[in-house]
This record gives C-alpha cells, sequence and structure tokens, in this order.
C-alpha cells in the first residue's frame, strides 16, 4: 500500500533551520520595533516641552546635579569635568613626550587644539554621560516598568513615552549644552597646566600654537557632535528602561544591555561624523 498512513507523524524540520530563521525574523521584529520607538519618541518632544514642563525641569535639575550619593559630589558636572580633566593631562603627557622625540615639543600646543574638540571631548562626554545619565534613565524607566506604573500612566491619561522618554530625550540634550563648555574648558586647562607647569614648557609658546590651530569650525562641529551622540544615548536608554521586563533582575539586564549598545552607536557615529567632516587626513596641513 503506498502513500502516508492516516495519523502517520509528519515529516522532521530542521530545527537548525528553524532556529537561524526563527532568530532573523526576531532581530528584524526587534530593529523595527526599536526604530518605530525612536521615532515615537523625537515626534512626541514638542508635545513634552509644552504638556510636561514640570517633569522636564525636574529631569534637567536631576541630570545636571545628580541626586542621592551623587549629588554630594557634584553631580554629572564634576565628573564630566574629572573625565575631560583626565584626558586632557593624557594629551600633555603623550602630546609633550611625542614630540620632543622628534624635537618639536613646541607642538604640543597644537595637539591640544586639534584633538580635543574633535574626537576628545565627544568621546568622553559619550562615555560619561551614557554611564550616569542614560543608565541612570533606564533604571528608572525598567523600575516604572516591572511596578506596573507605566500602565498606571496610561490609566489616569497620561502619554506614557512623552512623559518617560520624550522628556528624558529632551532634558538630556538641554543638560549637554553646558556639560560641554564645562568639559571642553577642563580638557584645554589641564592640557595647558601639564605642558607649562610639568613638563616645563613656556605658556607663550603654548599659547602660540594652540590659538594658531584652534578652529571656530571645529568647536561648532564637535558641539553639534555631542548633542547628537546623546539624543543617540538617550533614545537607546529609554528604550531598553521602557521595555524592560523580567523582575528587578530584568533591569539589570536592561541596564547591561542600554550601556553597550550606546557605546557602540556612540562610537559608530563619533568615527562616522569625523570621517564625514574631516576626511582620512583629517584636513591638516602643517607648513613653515
Amino acid at each position: 500500500m503506498t502513500g502516508i498512513a492516516a495519523g502517520s507523524a509528519p515529516a522532521p524540520q530542521r530545527p537548525r533551520l528553524a532556529r537561524l530563521r526563527a532568530k532573523v525574523v526576531g532581530g528584524w521584529d526587534s530593529v523595527a520595533e526599536q526604530t518605530y520607538f525612536y521615532f515615537m519618541t523625537l515626534a512626541r518632544i514638542p508635545d513634552a516641552a509644552i504638556n510636561y514642563r514640570p517633569e522636564l525641569f525636574r529631569l534637567i535639575a536631576q541630570m545636571g546635579l545628580g541626586s542621592g550619593s551623587l549629588a554630594t559630589v557634584g553631580g554629572t558636572i564634576v565628573i564630566v569635568a574629572f573625565m575631560t580633566m583626565s584626558t586632557g593631562a593624557i594629551v600633555a603627557a603623550q602630546g609633550y613626550t611625542q614630540f620632543q622625540s622628534v624635537g618639536v615639543e613646541a607642538f604640543t600646543g597644537f595637539a591640544s587644539a586639534f584633538f580635543i574638540p574633535r574626537l576628545i571631548i565627544p568621546g568622553t562626554a559619550q562615555v560619561t554621560l551614557t554611564a550616569t545619565i542614560g543608565a541612570g534613565a533606564t533604571a528608572q524607566m525598567g523600575a516604572m516598568k516591572i511596578n506596573e506604573e507605566v500602565d498606571a500612566l496610561e490609566v489616569i491619561g497620561i502619554r506614557s513615552v512623552t512623559y518617560l522618554a520624550a522628556t528624558r530625550v529632551l532634558a538630556g540634550t538641554i543638560v549637554v549644552i553646558p556639560l560641554y563648555a564645562v568639559a571642553l574648558m577642563a580638557g584645554f586647562l589641564a592640557a595647558r597646566f601639564g605642558t607649562t607647569a610639568v613638563y616645563g614648557q613656556a605658556g607663550g609658546v603654548y599659547d602660540h600654537y594652540f590659538y594658531t590651530f584652534l578652529n571656530t569650525r571645529d568647536l561648532v562641529i564637535s558641539f553639534t557632535q555631542t548633542i547628537v551622540m546623546i539624543v543617540v544615548v538617550m533614545l537607546i536608554c529609554t528604550y531598553y528602561g521602557y521595555t524592560a521586563s523580567g523582575g528587578p533582575a530584568g533591569v539589570g539586564e536592561a541596564v547591561g544591555r542600554a550601556v553597550r549598545a550606546s557605546m557602540v552607536v556612540g562610537a559608530i557615529v563619533l568615527m562616522a561624523v569625523t570621517l564625514a567632516v574631516y576626511g582620512q587626513s583629517g584636513n591638516f596641513h602643517l607648513a613653515g
């Protein structure tokens, strides 16, 4: 008798192929979900600025000055200042020693004016703000999510994405403006102090090459780049906080994923913008 007997089991499927297909489909679904959340958050920023200003002002104060133990040391401003002071001191140490090895240590001021605005300040600010503001936003929203506070906001008529995500993105963008100025000044001052006070270079020599190569266009591009990076960081961190699940362990996992994704995407944005604006040569020509 030919054919398949009635009630017999179907032909077995390939489990590896099925798992691969499910993984690919799930990955594309996650990308689509994140993209939709990002565009929805950006579209609701005007609504947040108009209808949720008290929450916006509270978040600005919290992000700038910190809360709890973070506020005792001055908040995010002090952390960013110390981080950029450290990187500025590294520029002084590495720049002076490397230039001294070829007899042109006077160019240390050029290194400060050339590298700090273009790479060091945006990169350092992105890492610092991700570890402080971004991680804090993910943890706060994740705790609200697992405690069903987000659902409670929707029940009483508050738009949760606007109230939680859009306000944090806008607050982070506003806070980064004075933070960028503090970071830039701290980096420049640390590099100058290290070169003149520690290594003994004349202040006039340092200032001459520093102001010769310091370009206002670089500062504007650096500021714009930092704004774009903090917007990206806040979007990623608010998404992982808004979609957290699985109890306290799930919140911790969401914070880890948010920080990791923000670091990777921030580095990609920094590299892409730098290459797009300055090219492979850095748009640098030294003659004389």
